[in-house]
């Protein structure tokens, strides 16, 4: 019996070890933007949406007219709007629940949805930041290369994709060719203007316009 009794301690030990590994497993979720990426995947180009995945939550980086967090959190491979694709395990991360949580308050500060831009500073360079910081690896580079590619020839890119923000990410969704052209007309300069709390909880709680999205709240600095 006491045999059996150490062999089940050790098995629940080693089941509690495998949940904390587990637990803190960094993994990058693409989707797809368009379903023509079923052409353009196997000649390693597509337009991709990225989050990263920890400890039971992906954290996306979206764009509204706000300087304020443009950081989201949604469940595991289901971020409105996006054609599910893959999911890559980056590595593992020490970090626990908590302390993910204060690190991605803490980026929210620097990803504000009013800065989004599609070629220097996306989802994707998001999500490369946040691995980079976490673990010391990036994302694979063909997540992300038509925007780096892009960044290095932007002379000869129209002047419409160079200043283009993507309004409301979560909420994309299947159209032709004509309206996703159409969406990448220059955007309206904005002026960043101070966020009230009323207008902040208003972002946080409905500005994606589903309950599956939640604005993760910034950590700020006084």
């Amino acid at each position: 019996m006491g045999f059996d009794n150490d062999s089940n301690s050790t098995s629940t030990s080693q089941c509690d070890a495998n949940s904390t590994i587990n637990n803190g497993l960094v993994v990058l979720n693409v989707y797809d933007l368009t379903p023509i990426n079923n052409y353009l995947y196997w000649f390693g180009f597509g337009i991709f949406h990225s989050g990263i995945e920890v400890h039971g939550k992906e954290y996306g980086f979206g764009a509204h007219d706000f300087p304020a967090s443009g950081v989201f959190e949604v469940e595991p491979r289901n971020c409105p709007g996006f054609i599910y694709r893959r999911s890559i395990t980056l590595g593992q991360t020490n970090m626990t629940p908590s302390e993910f949580r204060t690190f991605i308050e803490n980026m929210a500060s620097e990803y504000h949805g009013d800065t989004y831009h599609l070629i220097t500073k996306n989802c994707n360079h998001f999500t490369d930041d946040v691995s980079y910081r976490l673990i010391g690896k990036q994302i694979p580079g063909w997540v992300n290369r038509l925007a780096k590619l892009g960044a290095l020839c932007s002379c000869l890119l129209p002047e419409s994709l160079q200043v283009t923000s993507v309004k409301q990410l979560p909420e994309y969704h299947e159209c032709s060719e004509d309206e996703f052209i159409e969406s990448l007309s220059p955007a309206t300069p904005r002026e960043s203007t101070e966020i009230d709390d009323e207008q902040e909880k208003h972002l946080l709680s409905s500005s994606t316009g589903t309950e599956d999205v939640t604005f993760v709240k910034e950590t700020r600095v006084k």
